[in-house]
């Protein structure tokens, strides 16, 4: 069984359980996530299996996006709704729409972002969600982060008596981008505390939420022995990447990952380039290391 499987996380879950529990329904152990989802977060996390996990490392590098709620008037330890209070200042007078859709546009492009302590990044080998758990802080690393869009996608719901403002949104974004911190700097421009109350993945790469199936459809596909037929090829992973199509003359030094003349590929762009024999991704080609001359195979996905 080979090919990506586009699944809808629902709530609750780690993307690690979701990995878990598809091992056991489809009966194999070679499967990989393209992307971790917080457990309050649901929505697109495309599933690697078999030899699609060859190319998980590039899609966890294509964009996302996201819709969600941000609430202005306290903030919380995990910058979501799942976490304690940390600071509260009651909204007495609401922004206007004008000033929230200003500061939203100013963080479009590149920003840079401090992680949240609750989240996966390593500082000297140790997540910061642990550190967060043993109630000890660190210096966590500032990471740029690309926000394509950010865009206000509701009225403004100002509730007197809790003292707090929310609003939909929608964001279109980078790989490794925190959302929940997006929600927390917005409401800081804004002049208050803030969390992201609500987020929903609606993008992954290429994959949409019409595309996928919750753990129950998968299982049903499973029993019908239809779910080959609802795997997406591993080619679907690598859209974002230039193809050459390979001759049946060139597919004997491919396949064999012999390096090619970097001239070959003077009208492609960018590396790394996926290269294509028969229809099917066969490997990826870079720029040699030492011999710029040279474009030699950095992943082997087929060979025969």
């Amino acid at each position: 069984m080979d090919g990506i499987l586009p699944l809808w996380k629902e709530r609750g879950m780690t993307s690690h359980d979701c990995v878990f529990k598809l091992r056991k329904i489809l009966n194999t152990k070679k499967i990989g996530h393209t992307g971790t989802l917080d457990p309050d977060v649901d929505g697109v996390l495309p599933i690697c299996v078999g030899k699609a996990t060859k190319v998980v490392e590039y899609m966890m590098e294509t964009g996302k996006a996201y819709v969600g709620e941000i609430t202005l008037g306290y903030s919380t330890t995990t910058e979501d709704a799942s976490g304690e209070r940390v600071e509260v200042k009651k909204v007495t007078k609401a922004p206007t729409i004008e000033e929230i859709d200003h500061q939203m546009k100013n963080m479009e492009g590149t920003i840079i972002q401090v992680p949240p302590m609750f989240s996966a990044v390593k500082v000297n080998g140790k997540r910061l969600y642990e550190y967060a758990r043993n109630g000890e802080t660190v210096e966590r690393p500032k990471r740029k982060a690309e926000i394509n869009s950010f865009i206000r996608t509701s009225e403004p719901i100002f509730n007197e008596d809790a003292g707090t403002v929310k609003w939909r949104f929608e964001v279109a974004c980078g790989k490794g981008t925190y959302v929940r911190t997006l929600a927390v700097d917005l409401g800081e421009a804004l002049g208050y505390p803030a969390h992201m109350s609500d987020l929903t993945r609606i993008l992954s790469g290429t994959f949409k939420a019409s595309d996928c199936l919750t753990l129950e459809q998968v299982a049903e596909a499973m029993k019908a022995e239809s779910i080959q037929k609802k795997l997406f090829p591993l080619e679907f992973g690598l859209k974002e990447f230039e193809t050459m199509e390979v001759s049946d003359e060139l597919w004997q030094k491919v396949k064999n990952g012999v390096p090619l003349p970097k001239s070959l590929f003077n009208t492609y762009s960018r590396f790394p380039v996926v290269m294509m024999y028969q229809g099917q991704a066969t490997s990826l080609y870079d720029v040699h290391p030492t011999k710029p001359q040279l474009v030699k195979p950095t992943k082997v996905l087929r060979n025969q």
